[in-house]
């Protein structure tokens, strides 16, 4: 099911919408900037505190809590118990000896998706053509059919349950103890196969039918063929026999040891891992998003320089084919600033969170550089043969 929309913008409208992106522009470029600077800051922050934490953190038993170690960054290895069944109140779906358990919701719904071809015309004009397609799709959330460019007829209901997780209130790792939201995520998942019981309780919460369909409830007349509005939900079971953690001990709990530059640590991996271990892994992953946040905010000037300087190319709309060439010129600009930049931000970031080191490698780098050339100079100058002396 699909229908054809053409659109007609004049040059004049295209050409405030643009000023209005030069705006914008402006303030993503900002934005991407202050992005950068801060990111610098951040990876540096945090790479001292793991390297901090690495330098004291002190293994121990989980069976046994010293006093002595109380405020201490420890590293533990021991057996999870829940304390407690984590359960969803809304339908009395638990998991006993589970950590934690999820509910997944996906509603058969209505899905708009468009696809444009513009063409500008002589005297600056843009033309148009979308053409917007309707389908039927299993999908988690809800599709906002009241912004559907054709609403009528494609309406999707309110969704009555929401995905949702549900975590014990603590557990035990050793004698020590942890805040469920930290052991829920370190779970094993596994299908949480429902009952007849399940779903008779889900009957009485939702209106609608709903049956058993491959482990999870179908609310709805027939899985075979679905209605909008119908409902899959689905529940898994994490589970947890065995985790390190590195963290403060707090009277008898493990907490977020406070470096001494104001970061915190909590170190967390399923299984059996060495303390060692673990900080290289928080390390790679501090080095990670210091690299995503660089490329993202790149990407972000190089979004925004683009939109500044899109005006040009409207304005030179006017003959189609001018503003074709235009709008390549502005785009090689917009990458040459990006290139510019975005580096000299990330240097200039770089240098306000550590300078005494960026001093130092500005002063070797130059004294490498004046070596260099002065070695180059002397061996040009003994390379220079020198001229014969002419006899009177």
């Amino acid at each position: 099911m699909s229908f054809t929309e053409t659109t007609r913008t004049s040059w004049l409208t295209r050409l405030k919408n643009a000023l209005v992106g030069a705006v914008i522009g402006i303030v993503l470029v900002v934005v991407a900037i202050w992005a950068l600077v801060w990111n610098e800051g951040r990876s540096i922050k945090a790479y001292r505190a793991l390297t901090e934490g690495a330098g004291i953190v002190v293994s121990v038993s989980a069976d046994e809590i010293a006093p002595l170690n109380e405020g201490k960054l420890i590293h533990i290895i021991g057996k999870v118990t829940p304390d407690g069944i984590p359960t969803d109140t809304e339908f009395g779906i638990s998991a006993d000896g589970a950590v934690a358990i999820r509910r997944e919701v996906e509603m058969y719904q209505w899905v708009e998706k468009s696809e444009s071809r513009s063409e500008t015309k002589l005297g600056g004009s843009e033309e148009t053509v979308t053409t917007y397609t309707y389908t039927k799709e299993w999908k988690s959330g809800r599709e906002n059919s009241g912004e559907f460019r054709q609403p009528e007829g494609h309406e999707n209901p309110d969704l009555v349950v929401d995905d949702g997780s549900f975590a014990v209130d603590s557990a035990k790792v050793g004698t020590f103890a942890v805040s469920g939201e930290n052991v829920a995520g370190l779970g094993k998942q596994t299908d949480l196969k429902l009952t007849e019981e399940d779903a008779a309780r889900a009957e009485q919460v939702l209106s609608g039918t709903v049956q058993l369909d491959r482990g999870g409830f179908y609310v709805g007349l027939s899985p075979t063929q679905p209605l909008v509005g119908d409902l899959r939900i689905q529940y898994s079971r994490a589970d947890l026999s065995e985790a390190s953690f590195v963290a403060a001990q707090s009277d008898g709990w493990l907490k977020p040891f406070t470096a001494s530059n104001g970061r915190e640590i909590f170190l967390s991996e399923s299984g059996k891992a060495s303390a060692a271990e673990m900080f290289d892994a928080a390390q790679a992953e501090n080095t990670m998003i210091m690299w995503l946040i660089r490329v993202g905010g790149m990407i972000g000037l190089m979004v925004g320089f683009s939109l500044f300087f899109s005006i040009l190319g409207v304005i030179a709309d006017v003959v189609p084919i001018a503003g074709s060439l235009v709008r390549f010129g502005t785009g090689m600009i917009a990458f040459v600033l990006t290139v510019l930049v975005g580096p000299l931000v990330i240097a200039i970031g770089w240098f306000a969170y550590r300078p005494l080191l960026s001093l130092g490698l500005l002063v070797v780098g130059g004294l490498i550089a004046f070596g260099v050339v002065w070695f180059r100079r002397r061996s040009v100058g003994r390379a220079s043969p020198t001229a014969p002396s002419t006899a009177q």
